[in-house]
């Protein structure tokens, strides 16, 4: 261990974050870097524990506990501490294909289970892991590593979200030759137009993508398979099939005036304000503008979330983000020890900006949507009912309204950020694949009922995390390998 008894000398510390009222007005990430010296400081808190559950990547209570990629945390905060930054970055990258990716969105439930958090602020984790792999970019640590020689056999990719990217770029490094399909203009899934500027700028995506190709990864965009192209083709050019396409299909809201202008689902609300931050203002239509428009965000997760943020910086009149489940406690609860993932408020970034912009946290609690009302060719407002949590019979939570709590919001613009049900049909009528109750494609060791078709990512275990689409990725990879070497 780096330092002995580092996590009693030493505080958390995080780099500060820009101010609110100023990043509201631009799309440029929000978090930076410490400098090397403090960033030392701070893997010195490791504690190099015995049973380290950072790394553990278990499933508790329905939450990752721990890296699900198992990732060697204490190890590479041991060299950080050391200050040996390119073996860190190389330890990282052992587990890891995109650290880039992971220390800026992932909710990190290895730092929930850090064994120091169980007394004192846990281990900067994340932070420590997005300032080994950007100095190991920096110092041009990081450099194409095609493989020596090619296999013969050659796998299609379809979806280059997280899950798509690593497993592709696992499989290139076997010596397969590989090609991602993408239906969308820009490589990156819900990396590019899932998740806003502010949070993971698209050049990060880029640089990534632009290693992948010169390292031999061959990418075409505008490929819709079962639709632009066969899926039936595939098998006929391609040795075997990865499917990653994630989990498209939103979970829509049934209420009275749902149907018609101004009410829009999250994502494609995401990606048009993506679309327009990369290829101009001139390509957001009026429809996905919150300029001057009341919005409503329907869901209180990180997309929901996401939709406040965008909205902010767009130059919305005022917004609001309704949320059906409790507050948070402010620490853990008896129900929630550790290490599984804590289950406590958490006030992210779009909340402060809301905060600072308009003088409240944007979001209500125990709060249903009854009706969406309209006016004109457009929304007025959103109807709601505070809940109560019961439980039944059956040993089930359900929602009650409360009666005489009735309320309207103004909206102008109301945004559907209430998660997704599945991956969409196209795919799986198109190869026969079957689903498990939840929507998911059934899979053995990632492969399909279809012989030479594997699935990964949100489409075989529903939507996830970005670090768990990762590991599918890499997983599915690893099976794929053992298929075509078998061939």
């Amino acid at each position: 261990m780096g330092k002995l008894f580092g996590f009693l000398e030493y505080g958390r510390e995080l780099p500060p974050d820009r101010d609110p009222v100023e990043r509201v007005n631009d799309w440029n990430e929000i978090h930076g870097l410490l400098p090397k010296e403090e960033e030392k400081r701070q893997a010195a808190r490791c504690m190099s524990c015995s049973v380290p559950f950072c790394h553990s990547g278990m499933m508790i209570a329905g939450m990752s506990s721990g890296c699900p990629l198992g990732n060697l945390i204490p190890e590479w905060n041991d060299l950080l501490c050391r200050g040996e930054w390119e073996a860190a970055a190389q330890r990282l990258m052992l587990t890891n294909s995109f650290p880039e990716f992971t220390g800026r969105v992932c909710p990190a439930p290895c730092e929930g289970a850090c064994t120091c958090g169980i007394h004192q602020p846990q281990v900067t984790i994340r932070q420590n892991e997005l300032s080994i792999i950007e100095n190991a970019f920096a110092d041009g640590n990081v450099q194409p590593r095609p493989p020596a020689s090619r296999s013969g056999r050659r796998v299609a990719v379809v979806g280059s979200g997280p899950a798509g990217l690593a497993c592709a770029n696992r499989l290139n490094r076997c010596g397969h030759s590989v090609t991602v399909l993408e239906r969308s203009d820009r490589v990156g899934g819900l990396l590019t137009y899932g998740i806003p500027n502010m949070k993971l700028d698209k050049r990060v995506v880029a640089r990534r993508v632009e290693l992948m190709r010169n390292e031999g990864v061959t990418f075409r965009t505008g490929c819709h398979v079962g639709v632009d192209l066969p899926a039936e083709a595939l098998l006929e050019t391609f040795d075997a099939v990865v499917l990653c396409p994630g989990s498209g299909r939103p979970r829509d809201l049934e209420v009275p005036g749902r149907k018609g202008p101004g009410v829009v689902f999250a994502l494609d609300y995401l990606t048009a304000a993506t679309r327009a931050v990369l290829d101009g203002p001139e390509s957001l239509p009026e429809s996905l503008d919150a300029r001057g428009k009341h919005v409503v965000v329907i869901g209180g997760g990180d997309t929901g979330t996401d939709c406040v943020g965008t909205a902010l910086r767009q130059g919305c009149r005022s917004v609001r983000q309704l949320e059906i489940m409790p507050r948070p406690p402010l620490a853990r609860s008896a129900q929630n020890p550790w290490p599984e993932f804590p289950r406590v408020l958490k006030v992210d970034y779009a909340q402060r900006e809301a905060t600072a912009r308009f003088g409240s946290d944007p979001r209500q609690y125990l709060t249903q949507t009854r009706e969406i009302l309209r006016e004109g060719n457009g929304v007025c407002a959103v109807r709601t009912e505070e809940v109560s949590w019961d439980t039944g019979a059956n040993g089930r939570m359900t929602a009650r309204a409360r009666p005489g709590t009735s309320q309207k919001w103004p909206a102008d613009l109301v945004l559907i950020a209430m998660g997704f049900t599945g991956p969409e049909d196209t795919l799986i009528q198109a190869y026969g694949l079957t689903q498990n109750a939840r929507g998911g494609v059934m899979t053995d060791d990632f492969m399909t009922v279809r012989r030479g078709v594997f699935a990964a990512g949100d489409m075989r275990i529903g939507q996830s995390l970005v670090v768990r689409a990762i590991d599918e990725g890499q997983r599915a990879a690893k099976a794929c390998h053992a298929y075509l070497a078998a061939l």
